[in-house]
């Protein structure tokens, strides 16, 4: 299997997508002013105590407060609590980390009033982004994660992911971690740590050490709310956790997210930095690697895969729906048994690369086609185990109910990714009433005009939808070519396949929207006249 990642970079946002054999297996999209991300840490202050809820509400500068349960503060709590009073009371007395002792754990099944109070200051993880109408919800045992190890102060183990199984391996790296790791942390070795060296492991523990002391650093001098410590971006976020040797090319658009991961490619895999490649073609990034097409066809609620079969995706606030039908499949009573486990399993595996590309997390309901033998309902529980092998994120599966439903539930840390694939009308903005569609090019030409002689703008590129490009560039003498004749030679044409039909955009060299779409302030104001 050969793995590509290509990264979309615009003003206002980045997308990002993961391409197994040219198939889109993952897509995410981050605004570039986002915030409250997963993983930010905060020094926030309790708003509010619930003791029904056995949970607190904190302020961390988000329009809701944040969440924070008892059971998320961790059992090193009181550590936590003591050192961060000491250092935003006296910092320069303040007891260092590796010699703090005798601070005893949290009660398992304590009462969330024991141990805060409003007005209180805390120090805060997000763990889960905003979702819906909640607030982000938080967690006060730290972490800070790379490639190899996650580091974790106010505690002092290592554990070794149950992934690797061989027993010799994992107790290599537990002494090997033991012996290198600073004391009152503790340290999760990831399952990629497998095999590295002594010296891999300890540069990154350094690294993560280093990215703890920065962020304390900070708290003397913060105000209530304030960020200590952001997550590394998404793309490089993303690329630490997937990023593998199957690995062959990862293409960027964009310079400083080139430059961010190339340097974090030459610090993982020295020596692979070489598969990171700007981007530099004509056409849309996701338009010249096919992605744009698929994003159309698999982010609908139905989504059609195989022989005609389809999945209808439903999303409420509780969970997320999904009706596997078998389409225009025969339906025969001698092959009926055979047609259900057959469009059972194909859509066993679309659902686990649907849940992947669009987030899904939370509870996740499946209903199946009926069988009536019990192999192959046992057959297709464990295809779906198999094909979710991986998924990344915690999930769990049961076995079909006598329903013929299945129940996975999947981590959710934010929300699931939504695109919509319906597109408005471009001529008309909703009202119904369209100029004649044969005058289309005529209009543009007059935005041309007034681009170029009246605004002076001597260079920008037209995108416009494939089947419109495809005819402003045709002929002898094409369209395209009198434009640039009669106007300027600095315009070009460029294919878009994220437009709808009579949708255009025109686009400065520093890739900033130029607005020429004074029609559909025309048509609303009518609209509002009316």
């Amino acid at each position: 299997m050969v793995s590509e990642l290509v990264v979309d970079v615009q003003p206002k946002e980045v997308s990002i997508a993961v391409l197994e054999d040219k198939s889109l297996v993952e897509l995410q999209k981050e605004a570039r002013n986002v915030s409250f991300a997963v993983g930010d840490i905060y020094l926030g202050k309790v708003k509010k105590i619930m003791p029904g809820l056995n949970a607190a509400f904190i302020d961390i500068g988000y329009k809701k407060d944040a969440f924070l349960h008892y059971l998320d503060l961790g059992p090193s709590f009181n550590a936590q609590q003591k050192f961060l009073k000491q250092l935003l009371t006296d910092p320069k007395k303040a007891i260092p980390i590796a010699k703090l002792t005798g601070v005893p754990e949290i009660e398992k099944n304590g009462s969330i009033n024991q141990v805060l109070k409003a007005g209180q200051e805390v120090l805060v993880q997000i763990a889960k982004e905003p979702i819906s109408t909640k607030g982000p919800r938080l967690t006060s045992e730290l972490s800070f994660a790379g490639r190899y190890i996650v580091l974790i102060p106010f505690s002092d183990k290592v554990s070794v992911s149950t992934k690797i199984k061989s027993n010799a391996e994992r107790t290599r790296l537990r002494q090997l971690i033991m012996s290198i790791k600073p004391k009152n942390f503790s340290v999760i070795v990831r399952t990629s740590s497998e095999g590295k060296r002594v010296a891999e492991l300890d540069h990154e523990l350094k690294t993560l050490v280093k990215r703890w002391e920065d962020s304390i650093e900070k708290l003397p001098k913060a105000t209530l709310p304030s960020i200590l410590y952001e997550e590394t971006g998404r793309t490089v976020a993303l690329l630490r956790d997937i990023f593998n040797p199957s690995f062959e090319h990862i293409y960027v658009n964009g310079k400083d997210v080139l430059n961010d991961v190339r340097d974090y490619v030459s610090l993982i895999a020295p020596g692979k930095e070489g598969i990171v490649q700007e981007y530099t073609g004509a056409l849309p990034i996701f338009d010249n690697f096919g992605i744009t097409k698929q994003i159309k066809s698999l982010f609908g609620r139905t989504v059609t895969y195989k022989s005609g079969a389809y999945l209808i995706i439903e999303h409420t606030e509780a969970m997320h729906v999904i009706d596997v039908n078998s389409g225009n499949r025969s339906k025969g009573s001698d092959a009926q048994e055979q047609t259900a486990i057959d469009v059972n399993l194909a859509a066993a595996t679309e659902i686990a690369r649907q849940l992947r590309l669009r987030d899904m997390g939370g509870i996740i309901v499946i209903d199946f086609i009926d069988m009536l033998e019990a192999s192959n309902r046992q057959k297709l529980f464990e295809h779906m185990s198999s094909v979710m092998k991986n998924d990344r994120a915690k999930h769990n599966i049961l076995p079909l109910s006598k329903f013929g439903l299945m129940q996975i539930t999947r981590q959710r840390v934010r929300p699931a990714m939504d695109v919509e694939t319906s597109e408005n009308c471009p001529s008309c903005f909703g009202t119904g009433t369209v100029k004649p569609s044969i005058l289309f090019t005529d209009s543009l030409e007059e935005k041309i005009d007034c681009l170029v002689n009246h605004h002076h703008v001597k260079k920008f590129t037209l995108h416009l939808h494939p089947y419109v490009a495809a005819y402003v560039n045709k002929g002898f003498i094409p369209l395209s070519m009198r434009w640039k004749m009669k106007y300027t030679h600095g315009i070009r044409i460029i294919p878009d396949q994220s437009l709808a039909f009579l949708e255009y955009k025109f686009i400065d060299p520093d890739k900033n929207e130029l607005d020429m779409m004074e029609e559909k302030e025309i048509v609303n104001k009518k609209g509002n006249e009316q």
